[in-house]
């Protein structure tokens, strides 16, 4: 039976690379990545999918950015205390679905349905594009600032999703239309483009510096979040784990709040494109690691 789901797991990772995604291990029945780095090790390569799943039952990821895809997920509520906000309930919106049915209505434009489709482990979709040449689309998370709409995410430069014959909570990932990725349609381009050049502002903070050791605070936080605003293309999530780690020494010192080290810290990761949900991660797992080595400031 192991073996059985190995091969199927490596026929799903090999059939994603032969349509030029490149892809890498998660976690087996799981979405974290089973690597570090998963970005840049992320492969098109049949030998090394190869040994690689043969080692284990690994779900399937598939890097968006390097494979020059965009993928809008289309979510459902998890529980019934998940409901719309009242602008899009008023629409009788009841899932991403119906939010990116209303976009379509808005906009004059069919529902994009001819393109690689998968259907998620909760009954939610994801919608495979082709990105625009050029364009470093980034990703998106529902109803924020750079989003389509509640219960709808993007996926691109930056960004991964659980790719077809992966499992999730015992349910399955599973190809519903097995057509080629289709050109992301042009007016959900326009409606993303605000995410593709976000405004490289400095982050602001609170944080009074009336004696030695409230300057030095104040320094650590702006060094870190410059950190992650100055970052690379594909630097962001890199220099947002290491800034929380380094702010969450400081948070464990007692010198820096976290609720407060948390906000700031969003606010770079959504400076420069990075969807909130993945960012909160990221920032969650660093002041953890952060906290095993406190790091007190004399005053």
């Amino acid at each position: 039976m192991t073996h059985d789901r190995n091969h199927a797991l490596l026929s799903a990772a090999l059939d994603a690379a032969r349509r030029g995604w490149h892809v890498f291990p998660l976690i087996p029945g799981d979405k974290p990545p089973a690597i570090r780095n998963w970005e840049e090790r992320a492969t098109t390569d049949p030998g090394r999918i190869e040994r690689c799943w043969e080692r284990a039952a690994y779900n399937v990821g598939v890097a968006t950015g390097p494979s020059g895809l965009v993928v809008v997920d289309l979510d459902r509520p998890k529980h019934p205390q998940d409901t719309p906000p009242a602008d899009w309930a008023e629409h009788g919106v009841t899932d991403g679905a119906d939010v990116l049915a209303v976009l379509c209505e808005r906009h004059s434009q069919p529902f994009p349905t001819d393109t690689y489709t998968v259907r998620t482990w909760s009954g939610g979709t994801h919608l495979y594009f082709a990105a625009p040449d050029g364009e470093p689309l980034r990703n998106t998370a529902g109803d924020s600032a750079r989003g389509l709409g509640w219960k709808v995410d993007t996926r691109a430069v930056g960004g991964l999703v659980v790719g077809a014959g992966s499992t999730f909570a015992g349910r399955p990932y599973e190809v519903v239309h097995a057509a080629p990725a289709a050109p992301l349609p042009g007016w959900l381009a326009q409606l993303l483009r605000p995410a593709l050049l976000p405004p490289q502002r400095p982050v602001t903070i609170a944080l009074a510096a009336h004696d030695r050791r409230s300057a030095f605070l104040r320094a650590a936080v702006d060094g870190e979040l410059a950190r992650v605003t100055d970052s690379g293309p594909h630097q962001h999530n890199a220099s947002l784990y290491i800034a929380s780690v380094a702010l969450g020494q400081l948070v464990a010192g007692g010198g820096l709040d976290e609720h407060d080290v948390t906000g700031w810290l969003v606010s770079a990761a959504l400076s420069v494109g990075q969807g909130e949900r993945e960012a909160r991660r990221t920032i969650a797992s660093g002041l953890r690691a952060g906290a095993n080595r406190p790091r007190q400031v004399a005053a």
